[in-house]
Order: C-alpha cells, then structure tokens, then sequence
C-alpha cells in the first residue's frame, strides 16, 4: 500500500508538470512589444526603404521570419526565403544565402544576414562582434541579442549600395 501511493503521487506529480509545461509553451512571448512594426507600413515590395523581416516576432506573427504564411514565405517576390528573389537566392549579390554576396542585407543592430564566414559583421563569423557566442551583440550569445525572450525587435534591412 505505502509504494502505491507513492507510485501514485509521483505520476500525479509528472502529469502536473507536463500540463504546466504544455500551458506555458503555448504563450507568445511577441504580445509584450510595444508600438508597431515598421513593416505594416510597407507599401510595395520594391520599397527598400523598409525592413524585410522582423527575426524576433513570434511565428503567428505575419512579419516574421520564422512564419511559412507571412514574411518567411517561400513565394513572397522579395522574401528571404523565396530561393528565387533578390534576397534569398544562392546566387544573388544581395542574398543572405550567397556566400560570396558583398551585398548582404543588414540587421537593425549593426550586423549582416550573410553565410559568409569571413565577412567582419556578418552572423556566421565565429570570430567577429555579431557572431561570436560570448559577444553580447551576437544572435548566437542567448545572454545577449539572441535572448529568446527579448521583445525588442530585430529586423533585416535591405543593403544600402
């Protein structure tokens, strides 16, 4: 009888935590921020005056670079996902994606959106300000800019020429 009930609070015990966690997984942390983006006031996909993406804005948001459905959509004419547009294709001197791009978008804190791991601001530089682990400017640092539960946006810019 006495390891029953044991047996029997500890898979209480274990339900509670995973209902906890199933509720608190469930919350966005994007309802926090404060204002509007600058990219609902975008009027065309040509002006490049305005941010492309938001990085940080949750996944329900239609700004965000993480939402298949919004502004991470592959089909969007000017989206960093969109293999075929300016920004995202391999090939392109404006592309995230093109390694060799000495054109890469910005982000709004002072780095690049750039594979190139050579290139002095660009994220995927292990070495450099804003893509080194332990620099507080690094998306990589989650102590830093890459605090996941940060509400101050970060956006990507188009490069200016």
């Amino acid at each position: 009888m006495r390891m029953e009930g044991r047996a029997m609070r500890f898979v209480l015990s274990i339900l509670l935590v995973m209902l906890f966690s199933s509720v608190s997984y469930g919350q966005s942390f994007g309802v926090n921020r404060t204002g509007r983006s600058p990219l609902d006031n975008r009027k065309s996909a040509s002006d490049s005056r305005q941010p492309l993406a938001d990085l940080r804005a949750d996944r329900y948001d239609p700004n965000s670079l993480s939402n298949p459905y919004g502004a991470g959509s592959p089909y969007k004419s000017d989206g960093l996902m969109n293999p075929y547009s300016r920004y995202g294709s391999p090939y392109s001197n404006d592309s995230w994606r093109n390694p060799y791009a000495t054109n890469p978008p910005k982000l709004s804190n002072g780095g690049e959106l750039s594979t190139n791991r050579y290139r002095k601001d660009s994220i995927s530089n292990p070495y450099g300000r804003f893509g080194s682990p332990y620099s507080p400017d690094s998306l990589s640092n989650p102590f830093g800019a890459g605090n996941p539960y940060s509400t101050k946006p970060i956006y990507v810019w188009p490069s200016r020429k």
